[in-house]
């Protein structure tokens, strides 16, 4: 099997490690890849918002199957471009990407469909931001309604912070035409997981279970990011956890995607706070979660390949999937200034020596070859990931990776999963 991987970032890379993992694949090739990507697969110089391009590379080496990393592809409709060329990719229409393209979409399509999730107000103008966050209170969400990279989110706890923030979204424009619609929502107390789920159109299979930690700063402060780290599984979930959103929150989208005319293939991503009132959806993903992949798809035995190319068909088996009974811990090291304006061309130095060590998987998303020199040229660097028996085993690993990897600036969270140990889960 001849595959395709669509992006540039960890989450590609660890795509491309599981499907060089699967027996059925032969070649894998990555447009446009990174330079960690290059190691396992051929990189095409086509960047991911050009579908055509995408589509014609695909048809002229004979891909068997593409895999769509990042959001905006999907949302420029490159599943629909690939069907209308009868060319077989892992991922959604357009239409079905809509569940992330458009918060406001995602939260009437809760509605419609009866899932759980904070209550909101789609706003336009700052008075109707003001007036929406009288009614909730502080600390309030503001989300943008369309595609910020990970970083439209904002939680303002005061007025002071309120104003910043409109300031922001209705001053500097600074989410352009993706914050032109704001949605405002309850703050929601609660531990807050990831769970990521297969579909094929008609029914779904879910993946290991992941937390991420969005927040710069350690103790979850500071800005959203794209995700500061992960750990897979989440642990100390209720009996029956995976039972429950599977009937609850994901059946119910796939169901009510098809009512809707939207059919959903692809991997579906559901940021969910389990609080008192039980599970409530915070926001849908229609890709793999990064960081929250790096984790998940190290745990995975049997074939990514054939996977995902049974959902694309729309034959998913239902049998379940096998994981390795281990802990991965990921911690992402980001460049200085990020998720501002993160400083880029700072030498890397060290990856090979943190991949020597036992259980630590380097993956690449910021970085570039630059006069023959490996530097910095992204928010994200590096996802460094480790495997353990144990979350405390796994974490140890993955800082110690981390702490033999060097760049000037190099900015990472310290207690990625010390919230998970200090509960002893």
């Amino acid at each position: 099997m001849r595959v395709l991987v669509v992006g540039s970032g960890a989450r590609e890379h660890a795509i491309v490690h599981a499907l060089r993992r699967s027996p059925e694949v032969s070649e894998v090739f990555a447009a446009p890849g990174n330079p960690g990507i290059a190691q396992a697969a051929d990189l095409l110089p086509v960047p991911v918002d050009d579908v055509p391009a995408l589509a014609e590379a695909a048809a002229d080496l004979r891909i068997d199957l593409t895999v769509v990393g990042p959001e905006l592809p999907l949302a420029l409709g490159i599943g629909d471009e690939f069907s209308k060329r009868g060319l077989r990719l892992f991922g959604p229409s357009s239409a079905a990407a809509q569940l992330e393209s458009s918060k406001v979409f995602a939260k009437s399509f809760c509605y419609r469909h009866q899932i759980a999730t904070p209550q909101a107000v789609c706003a336009v103008t700052e008075g109707q931001v003001r007036e929406a966050a009288k009614k909730f209170g502080f600390p309030v969400v503001l989300k943008a309604d369309g595609l910020a990279a990970g970083k439209g989110v904002l939680i303002p706890n005061n007025q002071e912070e309120l104003d910043g923030a409109l300031e922001m979204f209705f001053g500097r424009r600074s989410f352009g035409e993706a914050g032109a619609k704001v949605l405002v929502e309850e703050f929601v107390v609660g531990t807050e997981v990831s769970f990521m789920a297969i579909s094929d159109g008609v029914k779904g299979i879910p993946l290991a279970t992941s937390r991420d930690y969005k927040r710069i700063g350690e103790g979850d402060t500071g800005p959203n990011t794209g995700g500061m780290g992960a750990h897979s599984p989440a642990m100390g979930l209720p009996k029956g956890f995976g039972r429950t959103i599977m009937d609850t929150v994901i059946t119910p989208v796939i169901q009510g995607m098809a009512t809707e005319g939207r059919e959903y293939r692809g991997v579906l991503y559901a940021g969910l706070m389990l609080t008192e009132d039980g599970p409530k959806v915070l926001e849908f993903n229609c890709r793999f979660g990064d960081p929250e992949t790096q984790a998940v798809l190290l745990r995975l035995e049997g074939s990514f390949a054939a996977l995902i190319k049974s959902a694309a068909d729309g034959q998913l088996a239902l049998g379940g999937l096998s994981w390795r009974r281990e802990v991965v811990a990921c911690v992402v090291a980001a460049a200085c200034g990020y998720p501002g304006s993160p400083r880029k061309g700072d030498d890397i130095t060290g990856i090979e020596e943190a991949m020597a060590l036992p259980a630590v998987t380097v993956y690449h998303a910021g970085t570039r070859f630059e006069d023959g020199r490996l530097v910095t040229s992204g928010g994200r660097v590096l996802s460094v990931c480790g495997r353990g028996p144990d979350l405390e085993t796994a974490l140890e690993t993955a800082y110690c990776g981390l702490g033999a990897i060097r760049f000037a600036g190099k900015t990472f969270r310290r207690d990625i999963g010390a919230d998970t140990s200090a509960r002893g889960e």
